[in-house]
C-alpha cells in the first residue's frame, strides 16, 4: 500500500470516528434512554402504538412525546396525553388508553421540566414518591387515570413547580401539608379523587396561586382563613366536600376572585353582604344550610354570569335591588323558604319557574299571581 493509499485510509478513518463521536454527543444520554426504555416497560397501549417509535439511540430524535434540552441533550418533557388531535390519534379514530404504572425509573430523568402522562383511563398505582426529587420539574400533570395511594408527602420540595394536576384519579389521604412551601404554585387541580382530611392551615402561603380546585373529594373543616392572601387567586372550587362552618366575609373582598364554587357542602350561617358586591361573577352556595336573608345590596357594579343560592333554608323577601344589576344571567333560588312577591323587570323576566319553585310563599310572574 503507498502512502497515498495509507493517508486516504488514515483520513477516512478518522472522518468514520469524528462522525460517530459526534452522533453520541447529539444523541440523549444512554442513562436517560435507559431510563425511558424501563417506564416504557411499566405501561401497555395496545391501539395506537405511539411507543413503536421509542426506538434507535437517540431518545431525543423521533421518540413520540420526547423533548430534550438542546444544549445538554437530557430529556427536558415528557407529554403523553391520552387525548389529543395529533394526527395518531386522528388515523386511529379513537383516544388512547392506556393500562400499567409509571415506573420510579421516571426520577432517573434528572433534567425533567414536565410531566404529563395524561387521559389514558387505564394507568394504575400511586404516584413515584422520588417525584419530588426532580429539582427542576414545573409541570406535573397526571389527569384522568386511576392512579391510586397519597400524593407525595414531600411534594413541597418541588419548589419551581407551577401546575399540579392530578384530578379525575382515586387520590386518598390528606393533602400533604408540606404542599404549602410550593411558593411558584399557580394551578392546582385535585378534583373527583378521595382526599380526605381539612385544607392546610397555612394554605395561604401559596401567593401565586390562580387556581384551587379540589371539588369531588371527601374535604372537612372550615375554609382556612390564610386563603385570603392569595392576592392572584380567581377560581375557587371547594364544592361537593363535607366543608362546614360559615363564608367569612373576607371571601368577598378579594381583589380578582372571579369563580366561588362552595355548593354541595356542610356551611351554615348567613351569606355575607360582601359576597353579592363583589369581583365575584360565577357564585355557586347551593345544596348546603345557608340561613337569614338574601342581603340587600346588589347594585349597577353587580355582575353575575351564573348565582346559584338554591336548596338553602334561606328566607324573607328576594331583595329588590337584584332589579338593578347590571347583568344576572343565571339566577337559581328554588328550593329554600323564600316569600312575597317576585320583583319584575330583568333579570326576572327572562327566568322561569325553576329558578323560584319550592319556596314557602313566593308569587309574581313566572310563579302564581300574587
Amino acid at each position: 500500500m503507498d502512502s497515498i493509499t495509507r493517508a486516504s485510509v488514515v483520513v477516512w478513518f478518522l472522518v468514520v470516528v469524528l462522525l460517530s463521536v459526534s452522533s453520541i454527543v447529539k444523541s440523549c444520554p444512554p442513562s436517560d434512554r435507559a431510563a425511558l426504555l424501563a417506564l416504557r416497560a411499566d405501561l401497555v397501549e395496545p391501539y395506537l402504538g405511539i411507543f413503536d417509535t421509542w426506538k434507535g439511540i437517540d431518545c431525543c430524535k423521533g421518540w413520540y412525546g420526547i423533548s430534550c434540552d438542546p444544549n445538554t441533550r437530557q430529556v427536558a418533557d415528557i407529554n403523553l396525553r391520552g387525548e389529543s388531535e395529533d394526527p395518531i390519534f386522528e388515523k386511529a379514530g379513537r383516544t388512547g388508553f392506556m393500562t400499567g404504572s409509571i415506573s420510579p425509573s421516571i426520577c432517573k430523568l434528572k433534567r425533567l421540566s414536565s410531566v404529563i402522562i395524561a387521559d389514558w383511563k387505564g394507568i394504575t398505582g400511586e404516584i413515584p414518591a422520588c417525584i419530588t426529587t426532580l429539582p427542576f420539574l414545573r409541570i406535573l400533570d397526571l389527569v384522568g387515570n386511576k392512579l391510586s395511594g397519597e400524593l407525595p408527602a414531600n411534594i413541597g420540595k418541588l419548589r419551581r413547580l407551577a401546575v399540579l394536576n392530578v384530578a379525575d384519579n382515586l387520590i386518598t389521604g390528606r393533602i400533604p401539608q408540606s404542599i404549602v412551601n410550593i411558593s411558584s404554585l399557580m394551578h392546582l387541580d385535585l378534583r373527583n379523587n378521595r382526599i380526605s382530611g381539612e385544607i392546610p392551615a397555612e394554605f395561604g402561603r401559596l401567593s401565586m396561586l390562580s387556581r384551587a380546585l379540589l371539588s369531588r373529594n371527601q374535604l372537612s373543616g372550615s375554609i382556612p382563613s390564610s386563603i385570603s392572601k392569595i392576592y392572584r387567586l380567581a377560581d375557587l372550587d371547594l364544592s361537593l366536600n363535607y366543608l362546614s362552618g360559615s363564608i367569612a366575609e373576607w371571601l368577598g373582598k378579594m381583589a380578582v376572585l372571579s369563580t366561588l364554587n362552595l355548593d354541595g357542602n356542610l356551611i351554615t350561617g348567613n351569606i355575607p353582604a360582601t359576597l353579592l358586591n363583589s369581583a365575584v361573577s360565577i357564585l355557586n352556595l347551593s345544596r348546603n344550610s345557608l340561613e337569614g336573608r338574601i342581603p340587600d345590596v346588589f347594585g349597577a357594579g353587580s355582575y353575575f354570569t351564573a348565582l346559584d343560592l338554591s336548596y338553602n333554608k334561606l328566607r324573607g323577601p328576594i331583595p329588590k335591588t337584584l332589579s338593578s344589576a347590571a347583568y344576572i344571567g343565571h339566577l337559581d333560588l328554588s328550593h329554600n323558604h323564600l316569600c312575597g312577591p317576585i320583583p319584575g323587570g330583568s333579570p326576572f323576566d327572562h327566568l322561569d319557574a325553576s329558578s323560584f319553585a319550592y319556596n314557602d310563599c313566593l308569587c309574581g310572574k313566572p310563579l302564581r299571581p300574587c
